[in-house]
């Protein structure tokens, strides 16, 4: 995708996610450039700018006089959906952060909103990892036949099931419909190695939450998710996937499978970068994929690449109206989270999932 001039955009919201999009806008001047970050604060403005070297303000008008071509909102998790609401209102594209909402009334409001022609998009990313892209490009090749069974400890909560479903059903993610789940928390001590702040030496031992969950989905289709959260930031835990269908499965960073005369054969998955983002691809993006070792480091390299991705295809969004990631298939991910939070509060309780107003 060509464009003349950089795509601008402002960030609402100066928290940690925040960052990753000021971060992009540094890496890829040529493609986009940062107006402003919204901070609520003066005091909070003035540190992000010193600290980060970024344009803030805590101007509301400035921010709309600067006229982006998008709006990406990276404000608290619990005041998202309203925060792009409100910029949605204002007639402003929104590219916002996940969870699409929090609560089913904000869901439901949200898809009533873009059917009345807002204009918002939900930074769903995970499936844009070249790691993940690999995998979801051997099962869309129909290497598998049909997939009837993921076993997913990868992702958490509306991640791991927009993951889930283009897994189970690539072609057409955003059709395949959950009928219920029913799961378990769990609490198990282990050693802290690491964080987003860098590694943990000190030997601390904390409680770690994991979550158990059984779905079944149309068709007989079955996942099972089972999540730590402290997965994403540790030396002695490890993340896994695996896809099976009649045919074959793809297991973390292998794929198993029989050719058309019913032989064997086995591939060693390699990051998949899509051409169509060539203008993103960093040097140590590309090193990254070359010398990928068969595990899932999922790193920040990865998941700004990512983010960039669905940035650079806002453009096409505005001009065209062609979604980033459907807006049915964030409300989906968003709805069934509910729905885990509801399974692990009630162990053992199969919780059915009802008819929403995006499933058509």
């Amino acid at each position: 995708m060509n464009h003349s001039k950089p795509l601008t955009f402002i960030i609402v919201g100066s928290g940690w996610r925040s960052l990753f999009y000021a971060r992009i806008a540094k890496k890829y001047p040529e493609v986009f450039e940062l107006k402003y970050m919204l901070c609520r604060t003066q005091e909070k403005a003035d540190r992000m700018a010193a600290e980060h070297n970024i344009p803030t303000t805590t101007s509301i008008e400035a921010c709309e006089e600067a006229s982006p071509d998008f709006v990406v909102i990276a404000a608290s998790k619990n005041s998202l959906c309203q925060e792009t609401m409100k910029w949605a209102r204002k007639g402003f594209a929104v590219l916002c952060e996940t969870p699409a909402a929090c609560t089913l009334e904000e869901l439901k409001e949200l898809w009533d909103l873009t059917k009345h022609g807002a204009k918002i998009q939900i930074a769903e990313q995970y499936h844009r990892y070249p790691s993940m892209a690999a995998g979801l490009e051997a099962v869309k090749s129909g290497k598998l036949h049909e997939p009837y069974a993921v076993r997913l400890s990868m992702a958490h909560d509306y991640h791991g099931v927009s993951l889930i479903r283009r897994m189970l059903q690539p072609q057409a993610p955003q059709n395949l419909r959950l009928e219920w789940l029913s799961g378990e928390q769990y609490a198990f001590p282990v050693t802290e190695t690491d964080s987003r702040y860098g590694d943990i030496t000190d030997g601390r031992v904390k409680e770690s939450s994991r979550s158990v969950i059984t779905m079944r989905f149309a068709g007989g289709k079955m996942a099972f998710y089972d999540f730590d959260g402290i997965l994403y930031h540790s030396y002695i835990r490890s993340r896994h996937v695996n896809v099976q269908g009649r045919d074959g499965e793809w297991n973390d960073t292998l794929l198993r499978y029989v050719d058309d005369d019913y032989q064997p054969k086995r591939q060693q998955l390699t990051p998949f970068l899509n051409p169509r983002y060539s203008c993103l691809e960093t040097a140590d993006l590309k090193a990254q994929s070359r010398q990928w070792q068969p595990f899932f480091p999922m790193s920040e390299e990865e998941d700004e690449y990512a983010i960039a991705t669905m940035m650079l295809d806002m453009g096409e969004y505005v001009e065209t109206g062609k979604e980033v990631y459907p807006m049915a298939e964030a409300l989906e991910d968003a709805y069934v989270f509910l729905l885990m939070q509801e399974a692990v509060r009630s162990p053992g309780t199969r919780i059915i999932a009802q008819e929403m107003p995006w499933h058509c």
